[in-house]
């Protein structure tokens, strides 16, 4: 049977950025704009359907309780609850499923912080709460660096009955900051019932390929990938922006379609990049 490999959708943060700077509307915490801006929300996820994408995520990632009250006085079961629903009004006659995007709390767990394991599942229990009334069809657990905070969302994720997928961020050498590897996080992660493993950001797609490829060889898990439209780069001024167009994205990304069987991007990257890869994944399955 040949090979069928789900296309993700490209940088929500970022795009939203992005669409918020041509509309002179102030950069800020990207959540917000779920009840400021929720036009930039919808036209940013229709552009990825457009694209091609085959699942689109929440603007939700970083929309914890902590991080929600730090930084406004927003409710956040209806920030994240919007969030899912501006996704599923953009999804609207087609089939596309909608993941609650979900990222790592700001605060570090026990040892390495304050936070406790209870803490920890608390948050990410009202967040999927609030996602599931919402109507998300499941749940993407991203950018985390710490495994033992993935496994506290993940079994909390686990008791929705929906499908969970996991990725965390890893460094050239192979590991995530906090020094897991990829064989710790798949025995960690693969007990609980995951339905898919990975990484995303961190790195451009060719600095990346090896650790996908080590995902590959060491689980039988579908493998998602994520990677960053390269290393940012940032201006004096304190701006950003990809150091790959789409083009050397798309050719960087290629030798791990192999390996993958969900691909986007993240930071950098937007719906051109998508579209970009969509015609690249087409031409591989044609011939795998």
């Amino acid at each position: 049977m040949a090979k069928k490999i789900t296309l993700l959708d490209g940088a929500v943060g970022t795009g939203l950025w992005e669409i918020a700077e041509k509309n002179g509307v102030k950069k800020v915490p990207v959540w917000i704009y779920n009840l400021e801006q929720p036009d930039f929300v919808r036209s940013l996820h229709r552009a990825y359907l457009e694209a091609g994408s085959e699942m689109i995520l929440s603007n939700t990632f970083g929309a914890n309780a902590p991080s929600v009250a730090r930084a406004s006085s927003y409710d956040p079961d209806t920030v994240v609850e919007t969030g899912v629903r501006l996704a599923k009004e953009a999804a609207e006659g087609t089939s596309v499923p909608v993941a609650l995007a979900a990222g790592p709390l700001s605060q570090l767990m026990e040892p390495w912080g304050d936070l406790t394991e209870e803490e920890v599942r608390d948050t990410y229990l009202r967040h999927f709460e609030s996602g599931m009334k919402a109507g998300a069809d499941c749940v993407m657990l991203q950018t985390f660096i710490d495994m033992e905070m993935m496994r506290v969302a993940a079994e909390a994720a686990k008791e929705f009955g929906v499908p969970v997928f996991c990725t965390l961020t890893f460094e050239k050498v192979g590991k995530t900051i906090m020094g897991n590897s990829v064989k710790d996080v798949i025995d960690c992660l693969t007990p609980i019932g995951i339905d898919g493993i990975g990484m995303n950001c961190s790195l451009g797609p060719d600095l990346a390929v090896p650790v996908i490829k080590e995902f590959a060889e060491k689980t039988s898990l579908p493998i998602v990938f994520k990677p960053n439209a390269g290393k940012p780069i940032l201006a004096a001024d304190g701006t950003g922006s990809a150091s790959y167009d789409a083009e050397a994205f798309v050719r960087d990304i290629l030798p791990a379609l192999p390996y993958v069987d969900m691909i986007g991007g993240c930071c950098g990257s937007n719906a051109d990049y998508i579209r970009a890869l969509r015609e690249a994944v087409k031409a591989y399955e044609k011939t795998n």
